[in-house]
Parts: C-alpha cells; structure tokens; sequence
C-alpha cells in the first residue's frame, strides 16, 4: 500500500543546530503509526515539516505517493494534512464555532458560522465529543478544548492527522477516551501519527511505530512484536562513558524537599508528594519528559509559584516555601530558569542592570537614591569578561540583543558571582551550542566543587548522566525512580517510560 504520508531524507537546522538528520517516516491510511523519542529527538520538527510548518532544508514529503513542495499549513490543510499541536492554537475569547471559522474561512460570515456550529455538532456525535459549539473556549477545560482542535481539522477535510504529545495533560481517563477514539479515527481510513513518549500507549494504540533519537530515524517496528526493553533501547541509545570528574566528600544537606505539592494556573495538580534532599557539593538530577511537573517544581523551588502544600527548607532560615523570591536569594539560593527572559532576564533593560537587579536591594551599590551606577557598571563589565559573555558591544546595551548563549551566560554570571550554596539549574543549556553548553555545564560543576548543592532540572538524558551524581526520575508530578552515579541509561528510560 502506498503511504499517506511520506517524508525521505529530511534534514532541517535552526541557527547553525541539526535538528533533523536525513530523518525518514511513513503512515498508511487505516492506521496509528506512532513516533517515539525523548525531548529533543526530532519527532515535533518532522511532524512539522510534515504539517507545512517547516520547510526542510533537504529531502522529500509525499502524500498519497506524490512529491510536493508545501508552502505552508494552509496549502498542507488543502492537501488533507491537520496537525493538533501539543500547545493549542485556539483563541479563548471566542466560541468553539469561531474557532473553527478562523481556520475553515466561508465566505459569508453568517451561513458559514451555521455550517460550521452544524459541522461541529455532526462531528462531536461521530466522535463521541460533548462540544457545545457555542460555548467560548475559554470556559474548556483542557480535554474540551482539545477535543476541538480535533473537530478543526476533521472538518478542514483532514485525512492525515498528526497529534503532537496528545495525552501530556490530560488525565489518564480522558487520554483513554482519548485515544479509542483515535483508534476508531483510524478504523474509518484515516492515518493517524501519534507523536509520544509514553511506550504503554504506543504498544496498546498503536499498529506501527518510529523510533527517533537525536534527529535520525532509527528503527521502524511492529509494536505488538517488539518489547517494551527493545522500544525503550531503541529510544534512549546505549550509556556512553562518563566524563572523568572528581569525587569530593559530601557536606550536610543544604536543601531538603519535603511532601511537595504545586498546581499550575487552571489548577491541576502538576507535582504530587515529591521528596528529595540535595547534600553540600552534590549535583542532584531530575530526569523526566516535559510536561510531568518539572516546570511546576522549578518554579516552586525559586519562588516564582506558590505550593500548595509540603515543605522546601533551606540550611539557614528553614522552611522557605511561603517566602519570597528575595528571601532565599538572601539565604543564598541561585535561580537559572529555563525560560530566562520570563524569569531571570528583562530584555528591555540594560545588561548592567539585569547584572545588578538582584542585589541592588541589599543596599551593596547604595541606598535607593543615590545608586552608584559607575560600581554597577564596573562590576557588569568584570562579570561578562570572567564568564566570556560575547557580543557585548558596552554594558549599557538591551540584554534582548544578545544571542541565546551569551543571555544565560549573563544570568549565569550574576547568579555565581554570589558564590550561591544552592542553585536550582532548570534545563540550563537548552537552545544553546555546543560551546556555551560546555561553559554552563562547566559553572555547575564549579559550584558543586565549592560546595554547593545544585539541582539539575532537565528533559537532555546525556546532561543529567554526565552532571549528576545522584539522579531523580519524575513522572507524573512524583519522583518514582532514584539511581546513583554511575547511572545505566536504559534503567532510568525504563523508569521514565514504564510510568509514563
């Protein structure tokens, strides 16, 4: 049978980053084809290229056997191509049925919102939905408004859907109801990919599967046939040695978690009973595939989000979890979040003031009236030329103009310049090249080897094996595996898999 969708040999870089390396996939009409892969494997980019979203720097996509060159999601959507993106793409101050409009334009507003509330209602039966096309999606829960981006791109005449990580918040009832009825999608004809990490739902869902690992194609098999330890082989790759490092005695715990738990915005429980303690010159690492309440945890941990229970004591004024951001930084906590210009950076200020914003409170540059810029500005400059902070043309520039690197370089440079006996590090060197990867990991591993104790939050499996020394698998907002160093790669992908 000739493949609905077909990609061959395709290659795509972001700024000078391979993100897929003459990667290769094929989905039949009538089935679930599954794609698997840790964070960072390529599975959303190819999908994609796929949906009109990328153009592929090389390589092929053919629907239905034919070449073509998409020239955007528009022109996929003609071809019969709908992506349901992992982050939806609805507007919430709208009603289901506008939603719909926007992507399905008619040309007269009126008997195109009745087609398209008539269309939902049709569908949402077939589909065994409860979608009241009416009802503004901004009083969806999270299911809801999923299931109506399903109904888009059904009614835009979709015969290859794609569903990117469909399951990664909903509930475990809803991804079941979910998912029979993307196995019935696929009884009626049309090819479903199935983007995930989650292997139970590849070997009960799925009729094929697609392994990717660091923008390759690495394995096309029969998820019925293969084992859950061959899958998991296939997805994490075989431990590669560990750096030489060394082994210094450790020191009293420094941070100790206890019983935690955090809900994100719409109040869904994201970290559940968590636990863990960080000893003085160790690095602790959290694996874990995103969306299982790491980002919750991070947030908790600097200050930037209220727990709703438990305890986060630091050595020094005790248990934090109530107190503001300013406090633990005066106990000696280091924040370096993963998105740092929501929390570490102002872009619209200067790199100078980004360097001394979080000390100028402790009076250190004088009191608030008389603030001696000339100390602020040296201090910034001696920073950015002891942690090679590039691209700095004077210290008085936008911290927006630096490149990736150099931003979490600066942040990096003023949350050291402390000497911190705490840092919480959440997913450190993500975006970042090969060289300032290096420079960042190089800075934790200092900070642990003067004593501090580092939490390394992060979905990069190799940056937790090389940095860790004890590592942490969470999954599903609980911490349900620990492993000292040296670790075994596939043990902690089992881990992160087997409860996901």
């Amino acid at each position: 049978m000739t493949p609905a969708l077909e990609l061959t040999g395709i290659k795509k870089s972001f700024d000078g980053v391979i993100a897929l390396d003459g990667a290769v996939f094929a989905a039949k009409s009538g089935e679930v084809h599954a794609l698997l892969g840790e964070n960072g494997a390529g599975k959303s980019s190819l999908m994609n290229i796929a949906a009109g979203f990328y153009v592929p720097d090389t390589g092929t996509v053919a629907i239905h056997g034919e070449a073509v060159a998409l020239s955007g999601p528009a022109d996929a959507r003609a071809r019969g191509i709908g992506m349901v993106h992992q982050h939806f793409k609805l507007v919430k101050p709208f009603t289901v049925a506008e939603n719909i409009l926007l992507a399905n334009p008619r040309r007269h507003f009126r008997s195109g919102i009745r087609d398209i509330r008539d269309g939902v209602r049709e569908q949402a039966a077939q589909l065994g939905f409860d979608i009241d096309p009416d009802r503004r999606v901004e009083d969806l829960t999270v299911a809801e408004q999923q299931q109506v981006e399903i109904i888009k791109v059904l009614l835009g005449g979709a015969k290859i859907l794609i569903l990117d990580e469909p399951t990664a918040v909903l509930t475990d009832v809803e991804a079941e109801r979910l998912l029979e009825t993307v196995r019935r999608l696929a009884q009626s004809g049309v090819a479903v990919v199935l983007v995930t990490h989650k292997l139970h739902e590849v070997k009960r869902y799925a009729d094929a599967v697609t392994i990717m690992r660091g923008g390759r194609t690495v394995a096309t098999a029969d998820p019925r046939v293969a084992s859950a330890a061959e899958l998991t082989e296939l997805t994490v790759g075989q431990t590669a040695p560990l750096p030489d490092r060394t082994e210094r005695p450790l020191g009293t715990t420094l941070l100790n978690v206890g019983a935690l738990h955090c809900a994100r915005s719409d109040g869904q429980v994201m970290v559940a009973d968590t636990s863990f303690f960080v000893r003085a010159g160790e690095i602790y690492g959290l694996a874990g595939v995103s969306g299982n309440g790491q980002a919750e945890l991070a947030e908790a941990l600097i200050g930037a989000r209220q727990p709703l229970s438990g305890e986060i004591w630091l050595e020094g004024p005790g248990d934090i979890g109530a107190a503001p951001a300013a406090i633990r930084r005066e106990a000696g906590l280091a924040a370096i979040p993963a998105d740092r210009y929501a929390f570490a950076l102002a872009g619209s200020l200067s790199i100078a003031d980004n360097f001394a914003v979080a000390t100028i409170e402790s009076g250190c540059y004088g009191p608030p009236w008389l603030i001696d810029r000339a100390a602020i500005r040296r201090d910034a400059s001696e920073a950015i030329t002891a942690y090679d902070v590039q691209g700095v043309r004077s210290v008085g520039q936008k911290a927006a103009l630096l490149s990736g690197g150099n931003a979490q370089k600066l942040v990096i440079a003023r949350e050291f310049s402390r000497q911190p006996t705490v840092v919480v590090a959440h997913s450190p060197s993500r975006g970042l090249d090969v060289r300032a990867c290096a420079a960042v990991h190089e800075r934790l591993l200092a900070a642990r080897d003067r004593g501090a104790a580092v939490v390394l939050i992060s979905e990069d499996l190799d940056e937790i094996l090389a940095l860790s020394d004890r590592i942490g698998v969470m999954t599903r907002g609980r911490i349900v595996a620990e492993f000292n160093r040296p670790a075994d790669r596939q043990e902690i992908g089992r881990a992160m898999v087997d409860h996901a």
